[in-house]
């Protein structure tokens, strides 16, 4: 089965985590949730989700992704925790999948393994040294990163990842089941 740790830091975007996680699962995917400094994370409209597990009780080896969840300010606490630029770091240099959706690739820039050919939430990637923006499509792959635009895009990335992870006929099934003809 395959894994997935998703990272939530406080002020994350609930509808992009929440839909992330679900799509996931409904796919057959493990997903951990990891909080950086308390289980309970808030998100940026009210929402609180009781994180599985602390970040620094993560060993990368045990995943095959990360997904990185945006929203403000959670992006940038992403961006700025040391035990997060870590692991993505880590992640990329074993060749491991690394997804982020909205404003959340300012913290695969900083850790430098954004990869040329990328979205993001719009204005965001003013705040992005790597090149290849492209603001024409709801998902993004280029290498083993894989990147979406915000919120509205949501399910359409879990979709996205649960092709990349668990093949294309989960993906066809799970996209049919939810309706998801936009994806």
């Amino acid at each position: 089965m395959a894994s997935v740790l998703v990272p939530l830091a406080e002020g994350f975007e609930e509808i992009e985590a929440v839909s992330i996680i679900d799509v996931l699962r409904r796919g057959g995917v493990e997903v951990v949730t990891a909080y950086l400094y308390n289980r309970e994370v808030n998100g940026a409209n009210g929402i609180t989700i009781l994180a599985n597990t602390k970040i620094t009780d993560v060993v990368a080896e045990d995943f095959d992704m990360i997904v990185l969840p945006g929203g403000m300010p959670g992006s940038e606490h992403l961006r700025d925790d040391e035990r997060v630029q870590k692991l993505l770091k880590e992640f990329d240099k074993a060749g491991k999948n690394i997804g982020a959706i909205c404003a959340a690739p300012i913290a695969l820039d900083k850790a430098g393994v954004l990869k040329d050919g990328y979205t993001c939430y719009p204005s965001y990637d003013q705040q992005i040294k790597t090149g290849g923006f492209t603001d024409s499509k709801k998902v993004v792959k280029s290498q083993n990163v894989l990147t979406s635009r915000g919120p509205g895009t949501a399910i359409c990335f879990g979709l996205s990842i649960v092709k990349e992870l668990v093949g294309e006929e989960t993906y066809k099934q799970l996209k049919a089941g939810l309706l998801a003809d936009y994806c």
